[in-house]
């Protein structure tokens, strides 16, 4: 347990993410929120328990103390009158599905498919399944420093095409077809594999399921191989943090440094509602580029 400043938090696992212990983040001062941008900078991800943010303006007050909040690609499940605050639940209203379900599952990193990806999530969670339902984020800084020097070397150089038309169209759930504008709206990008963080210059080894549809130079599918080697070896669970959800948690990630994934519980059973944002990131940088 250690002391920042007026803050008091405990590492996740060893050497990333940590808990901010004993705020109410609705009260938080100047001084408290600069602490907590710096400390998300610093470790990859923060958790705090038993806030109450249930009202969407205080919400939007927590996820503007990060930056600027980003709006989704799909509009049919963020909460009404705050388009930036996105539903997730299997809860239904009048038979209709108010949130997105399922969505989330599988190794990834957010945003990954537009020139410049978010920087981070946050979810809020309002109701949580009793059992089922985690949330598991990765270290790739960990996992990019217990590569050899070689692969490193090797790794350094690749470029990763990312496309959102590839990844809605073969993903397991939601699978569908876009729309003309949409695709017009989303095309391909293209990003290192591995990427400088901005804010402190540590290497990530920034590998991500769905979204990538080949490494540059690199025929498929030997490819697509490779990066599921790496997402294999970057989500050991040495590397992996898994977050059991209470009530009045909020947890937020740095998608420059993490990948993260939804796991499945009984949803006929037990019911789910909680708020996502997402903070406006830039555009990925390598270890052989200068930062844009």
């Amino acid at each position: 347990m250690s002391i920042q400043g007026q803050i008091k938090t405990r590492e996740l696992m060893p050497g990333f993410g940590v808990e901010v212990m004993d705020i109410d983040v609705r009260h938080a001062n100047a001084d408290i929120k600069k602490q907590l941008a710096k400390l998300f900078n610093l470790h990859g991800a923060l958790l705090l328990r038993n806030q109450n943010l249930d009202d969407p303006d205080d919400m939007m007050a927590f996820a503007e103390i990060f930056g600027t909040p980003e709006g989704h690609t799909q509009k049919q499940f963020t909460l009404e009158g705050y388009p930036k605050i996105y539903l997730l639940s299997n809860k239904k209203k009048n038979g209709v599905p108010v949130g997105a379900h399922f969505d989330g599952v599988g190794w990834h990193t957010d945003y990954s498919y537009i020139d410049t990806p978010v920087k981070q999530t946050m979810v809020y969670s309002l109701e949580v399944p009793p059992e089922g339902g985690d949330t598991l984020l990765a270290d790739l800084c960990a996992a990019y420093n217990a590569l050899s020097p070689k692969r490193q070397a090797e790794l350094d150089k690749l470029i990763l095409h990312h496309s959102y038309k590839f990844f809605m169209e073969t993903r397991e759930f939601g699978r569908k077809k876009l729309s003309p504008e949409v695709e017009a709206a989303n095309p391909d990008v293209f990003h290192p594999l591995i990427r400088t963080h901005p804010e402190n210059g540590r290497k990530a080894l920034w590998v991500s399921t769905g979204t990538v549809k080949e490494v540059v130079g690199m025929p498929n599918p030997e490819g697509l191989k490779l990066l599921d080697e790496l997402v294999e070896f970057a989500t050991q669970d040495k590397f992996t943090f898994r977050h059991k959800w209470r009530k009045g948690d909020v947890i937020t990630w740095d998608n420059r440094c993490t990948l993260h994934t939804g796991t499945l519980f009984d949803d006929t059973k037990y019911e789910r509602y909680a708020y996502r944002l997402w903070i406006k990131g830039g555009k990925p940088f390598g270890p052989a580029s200068e930062e844009k």
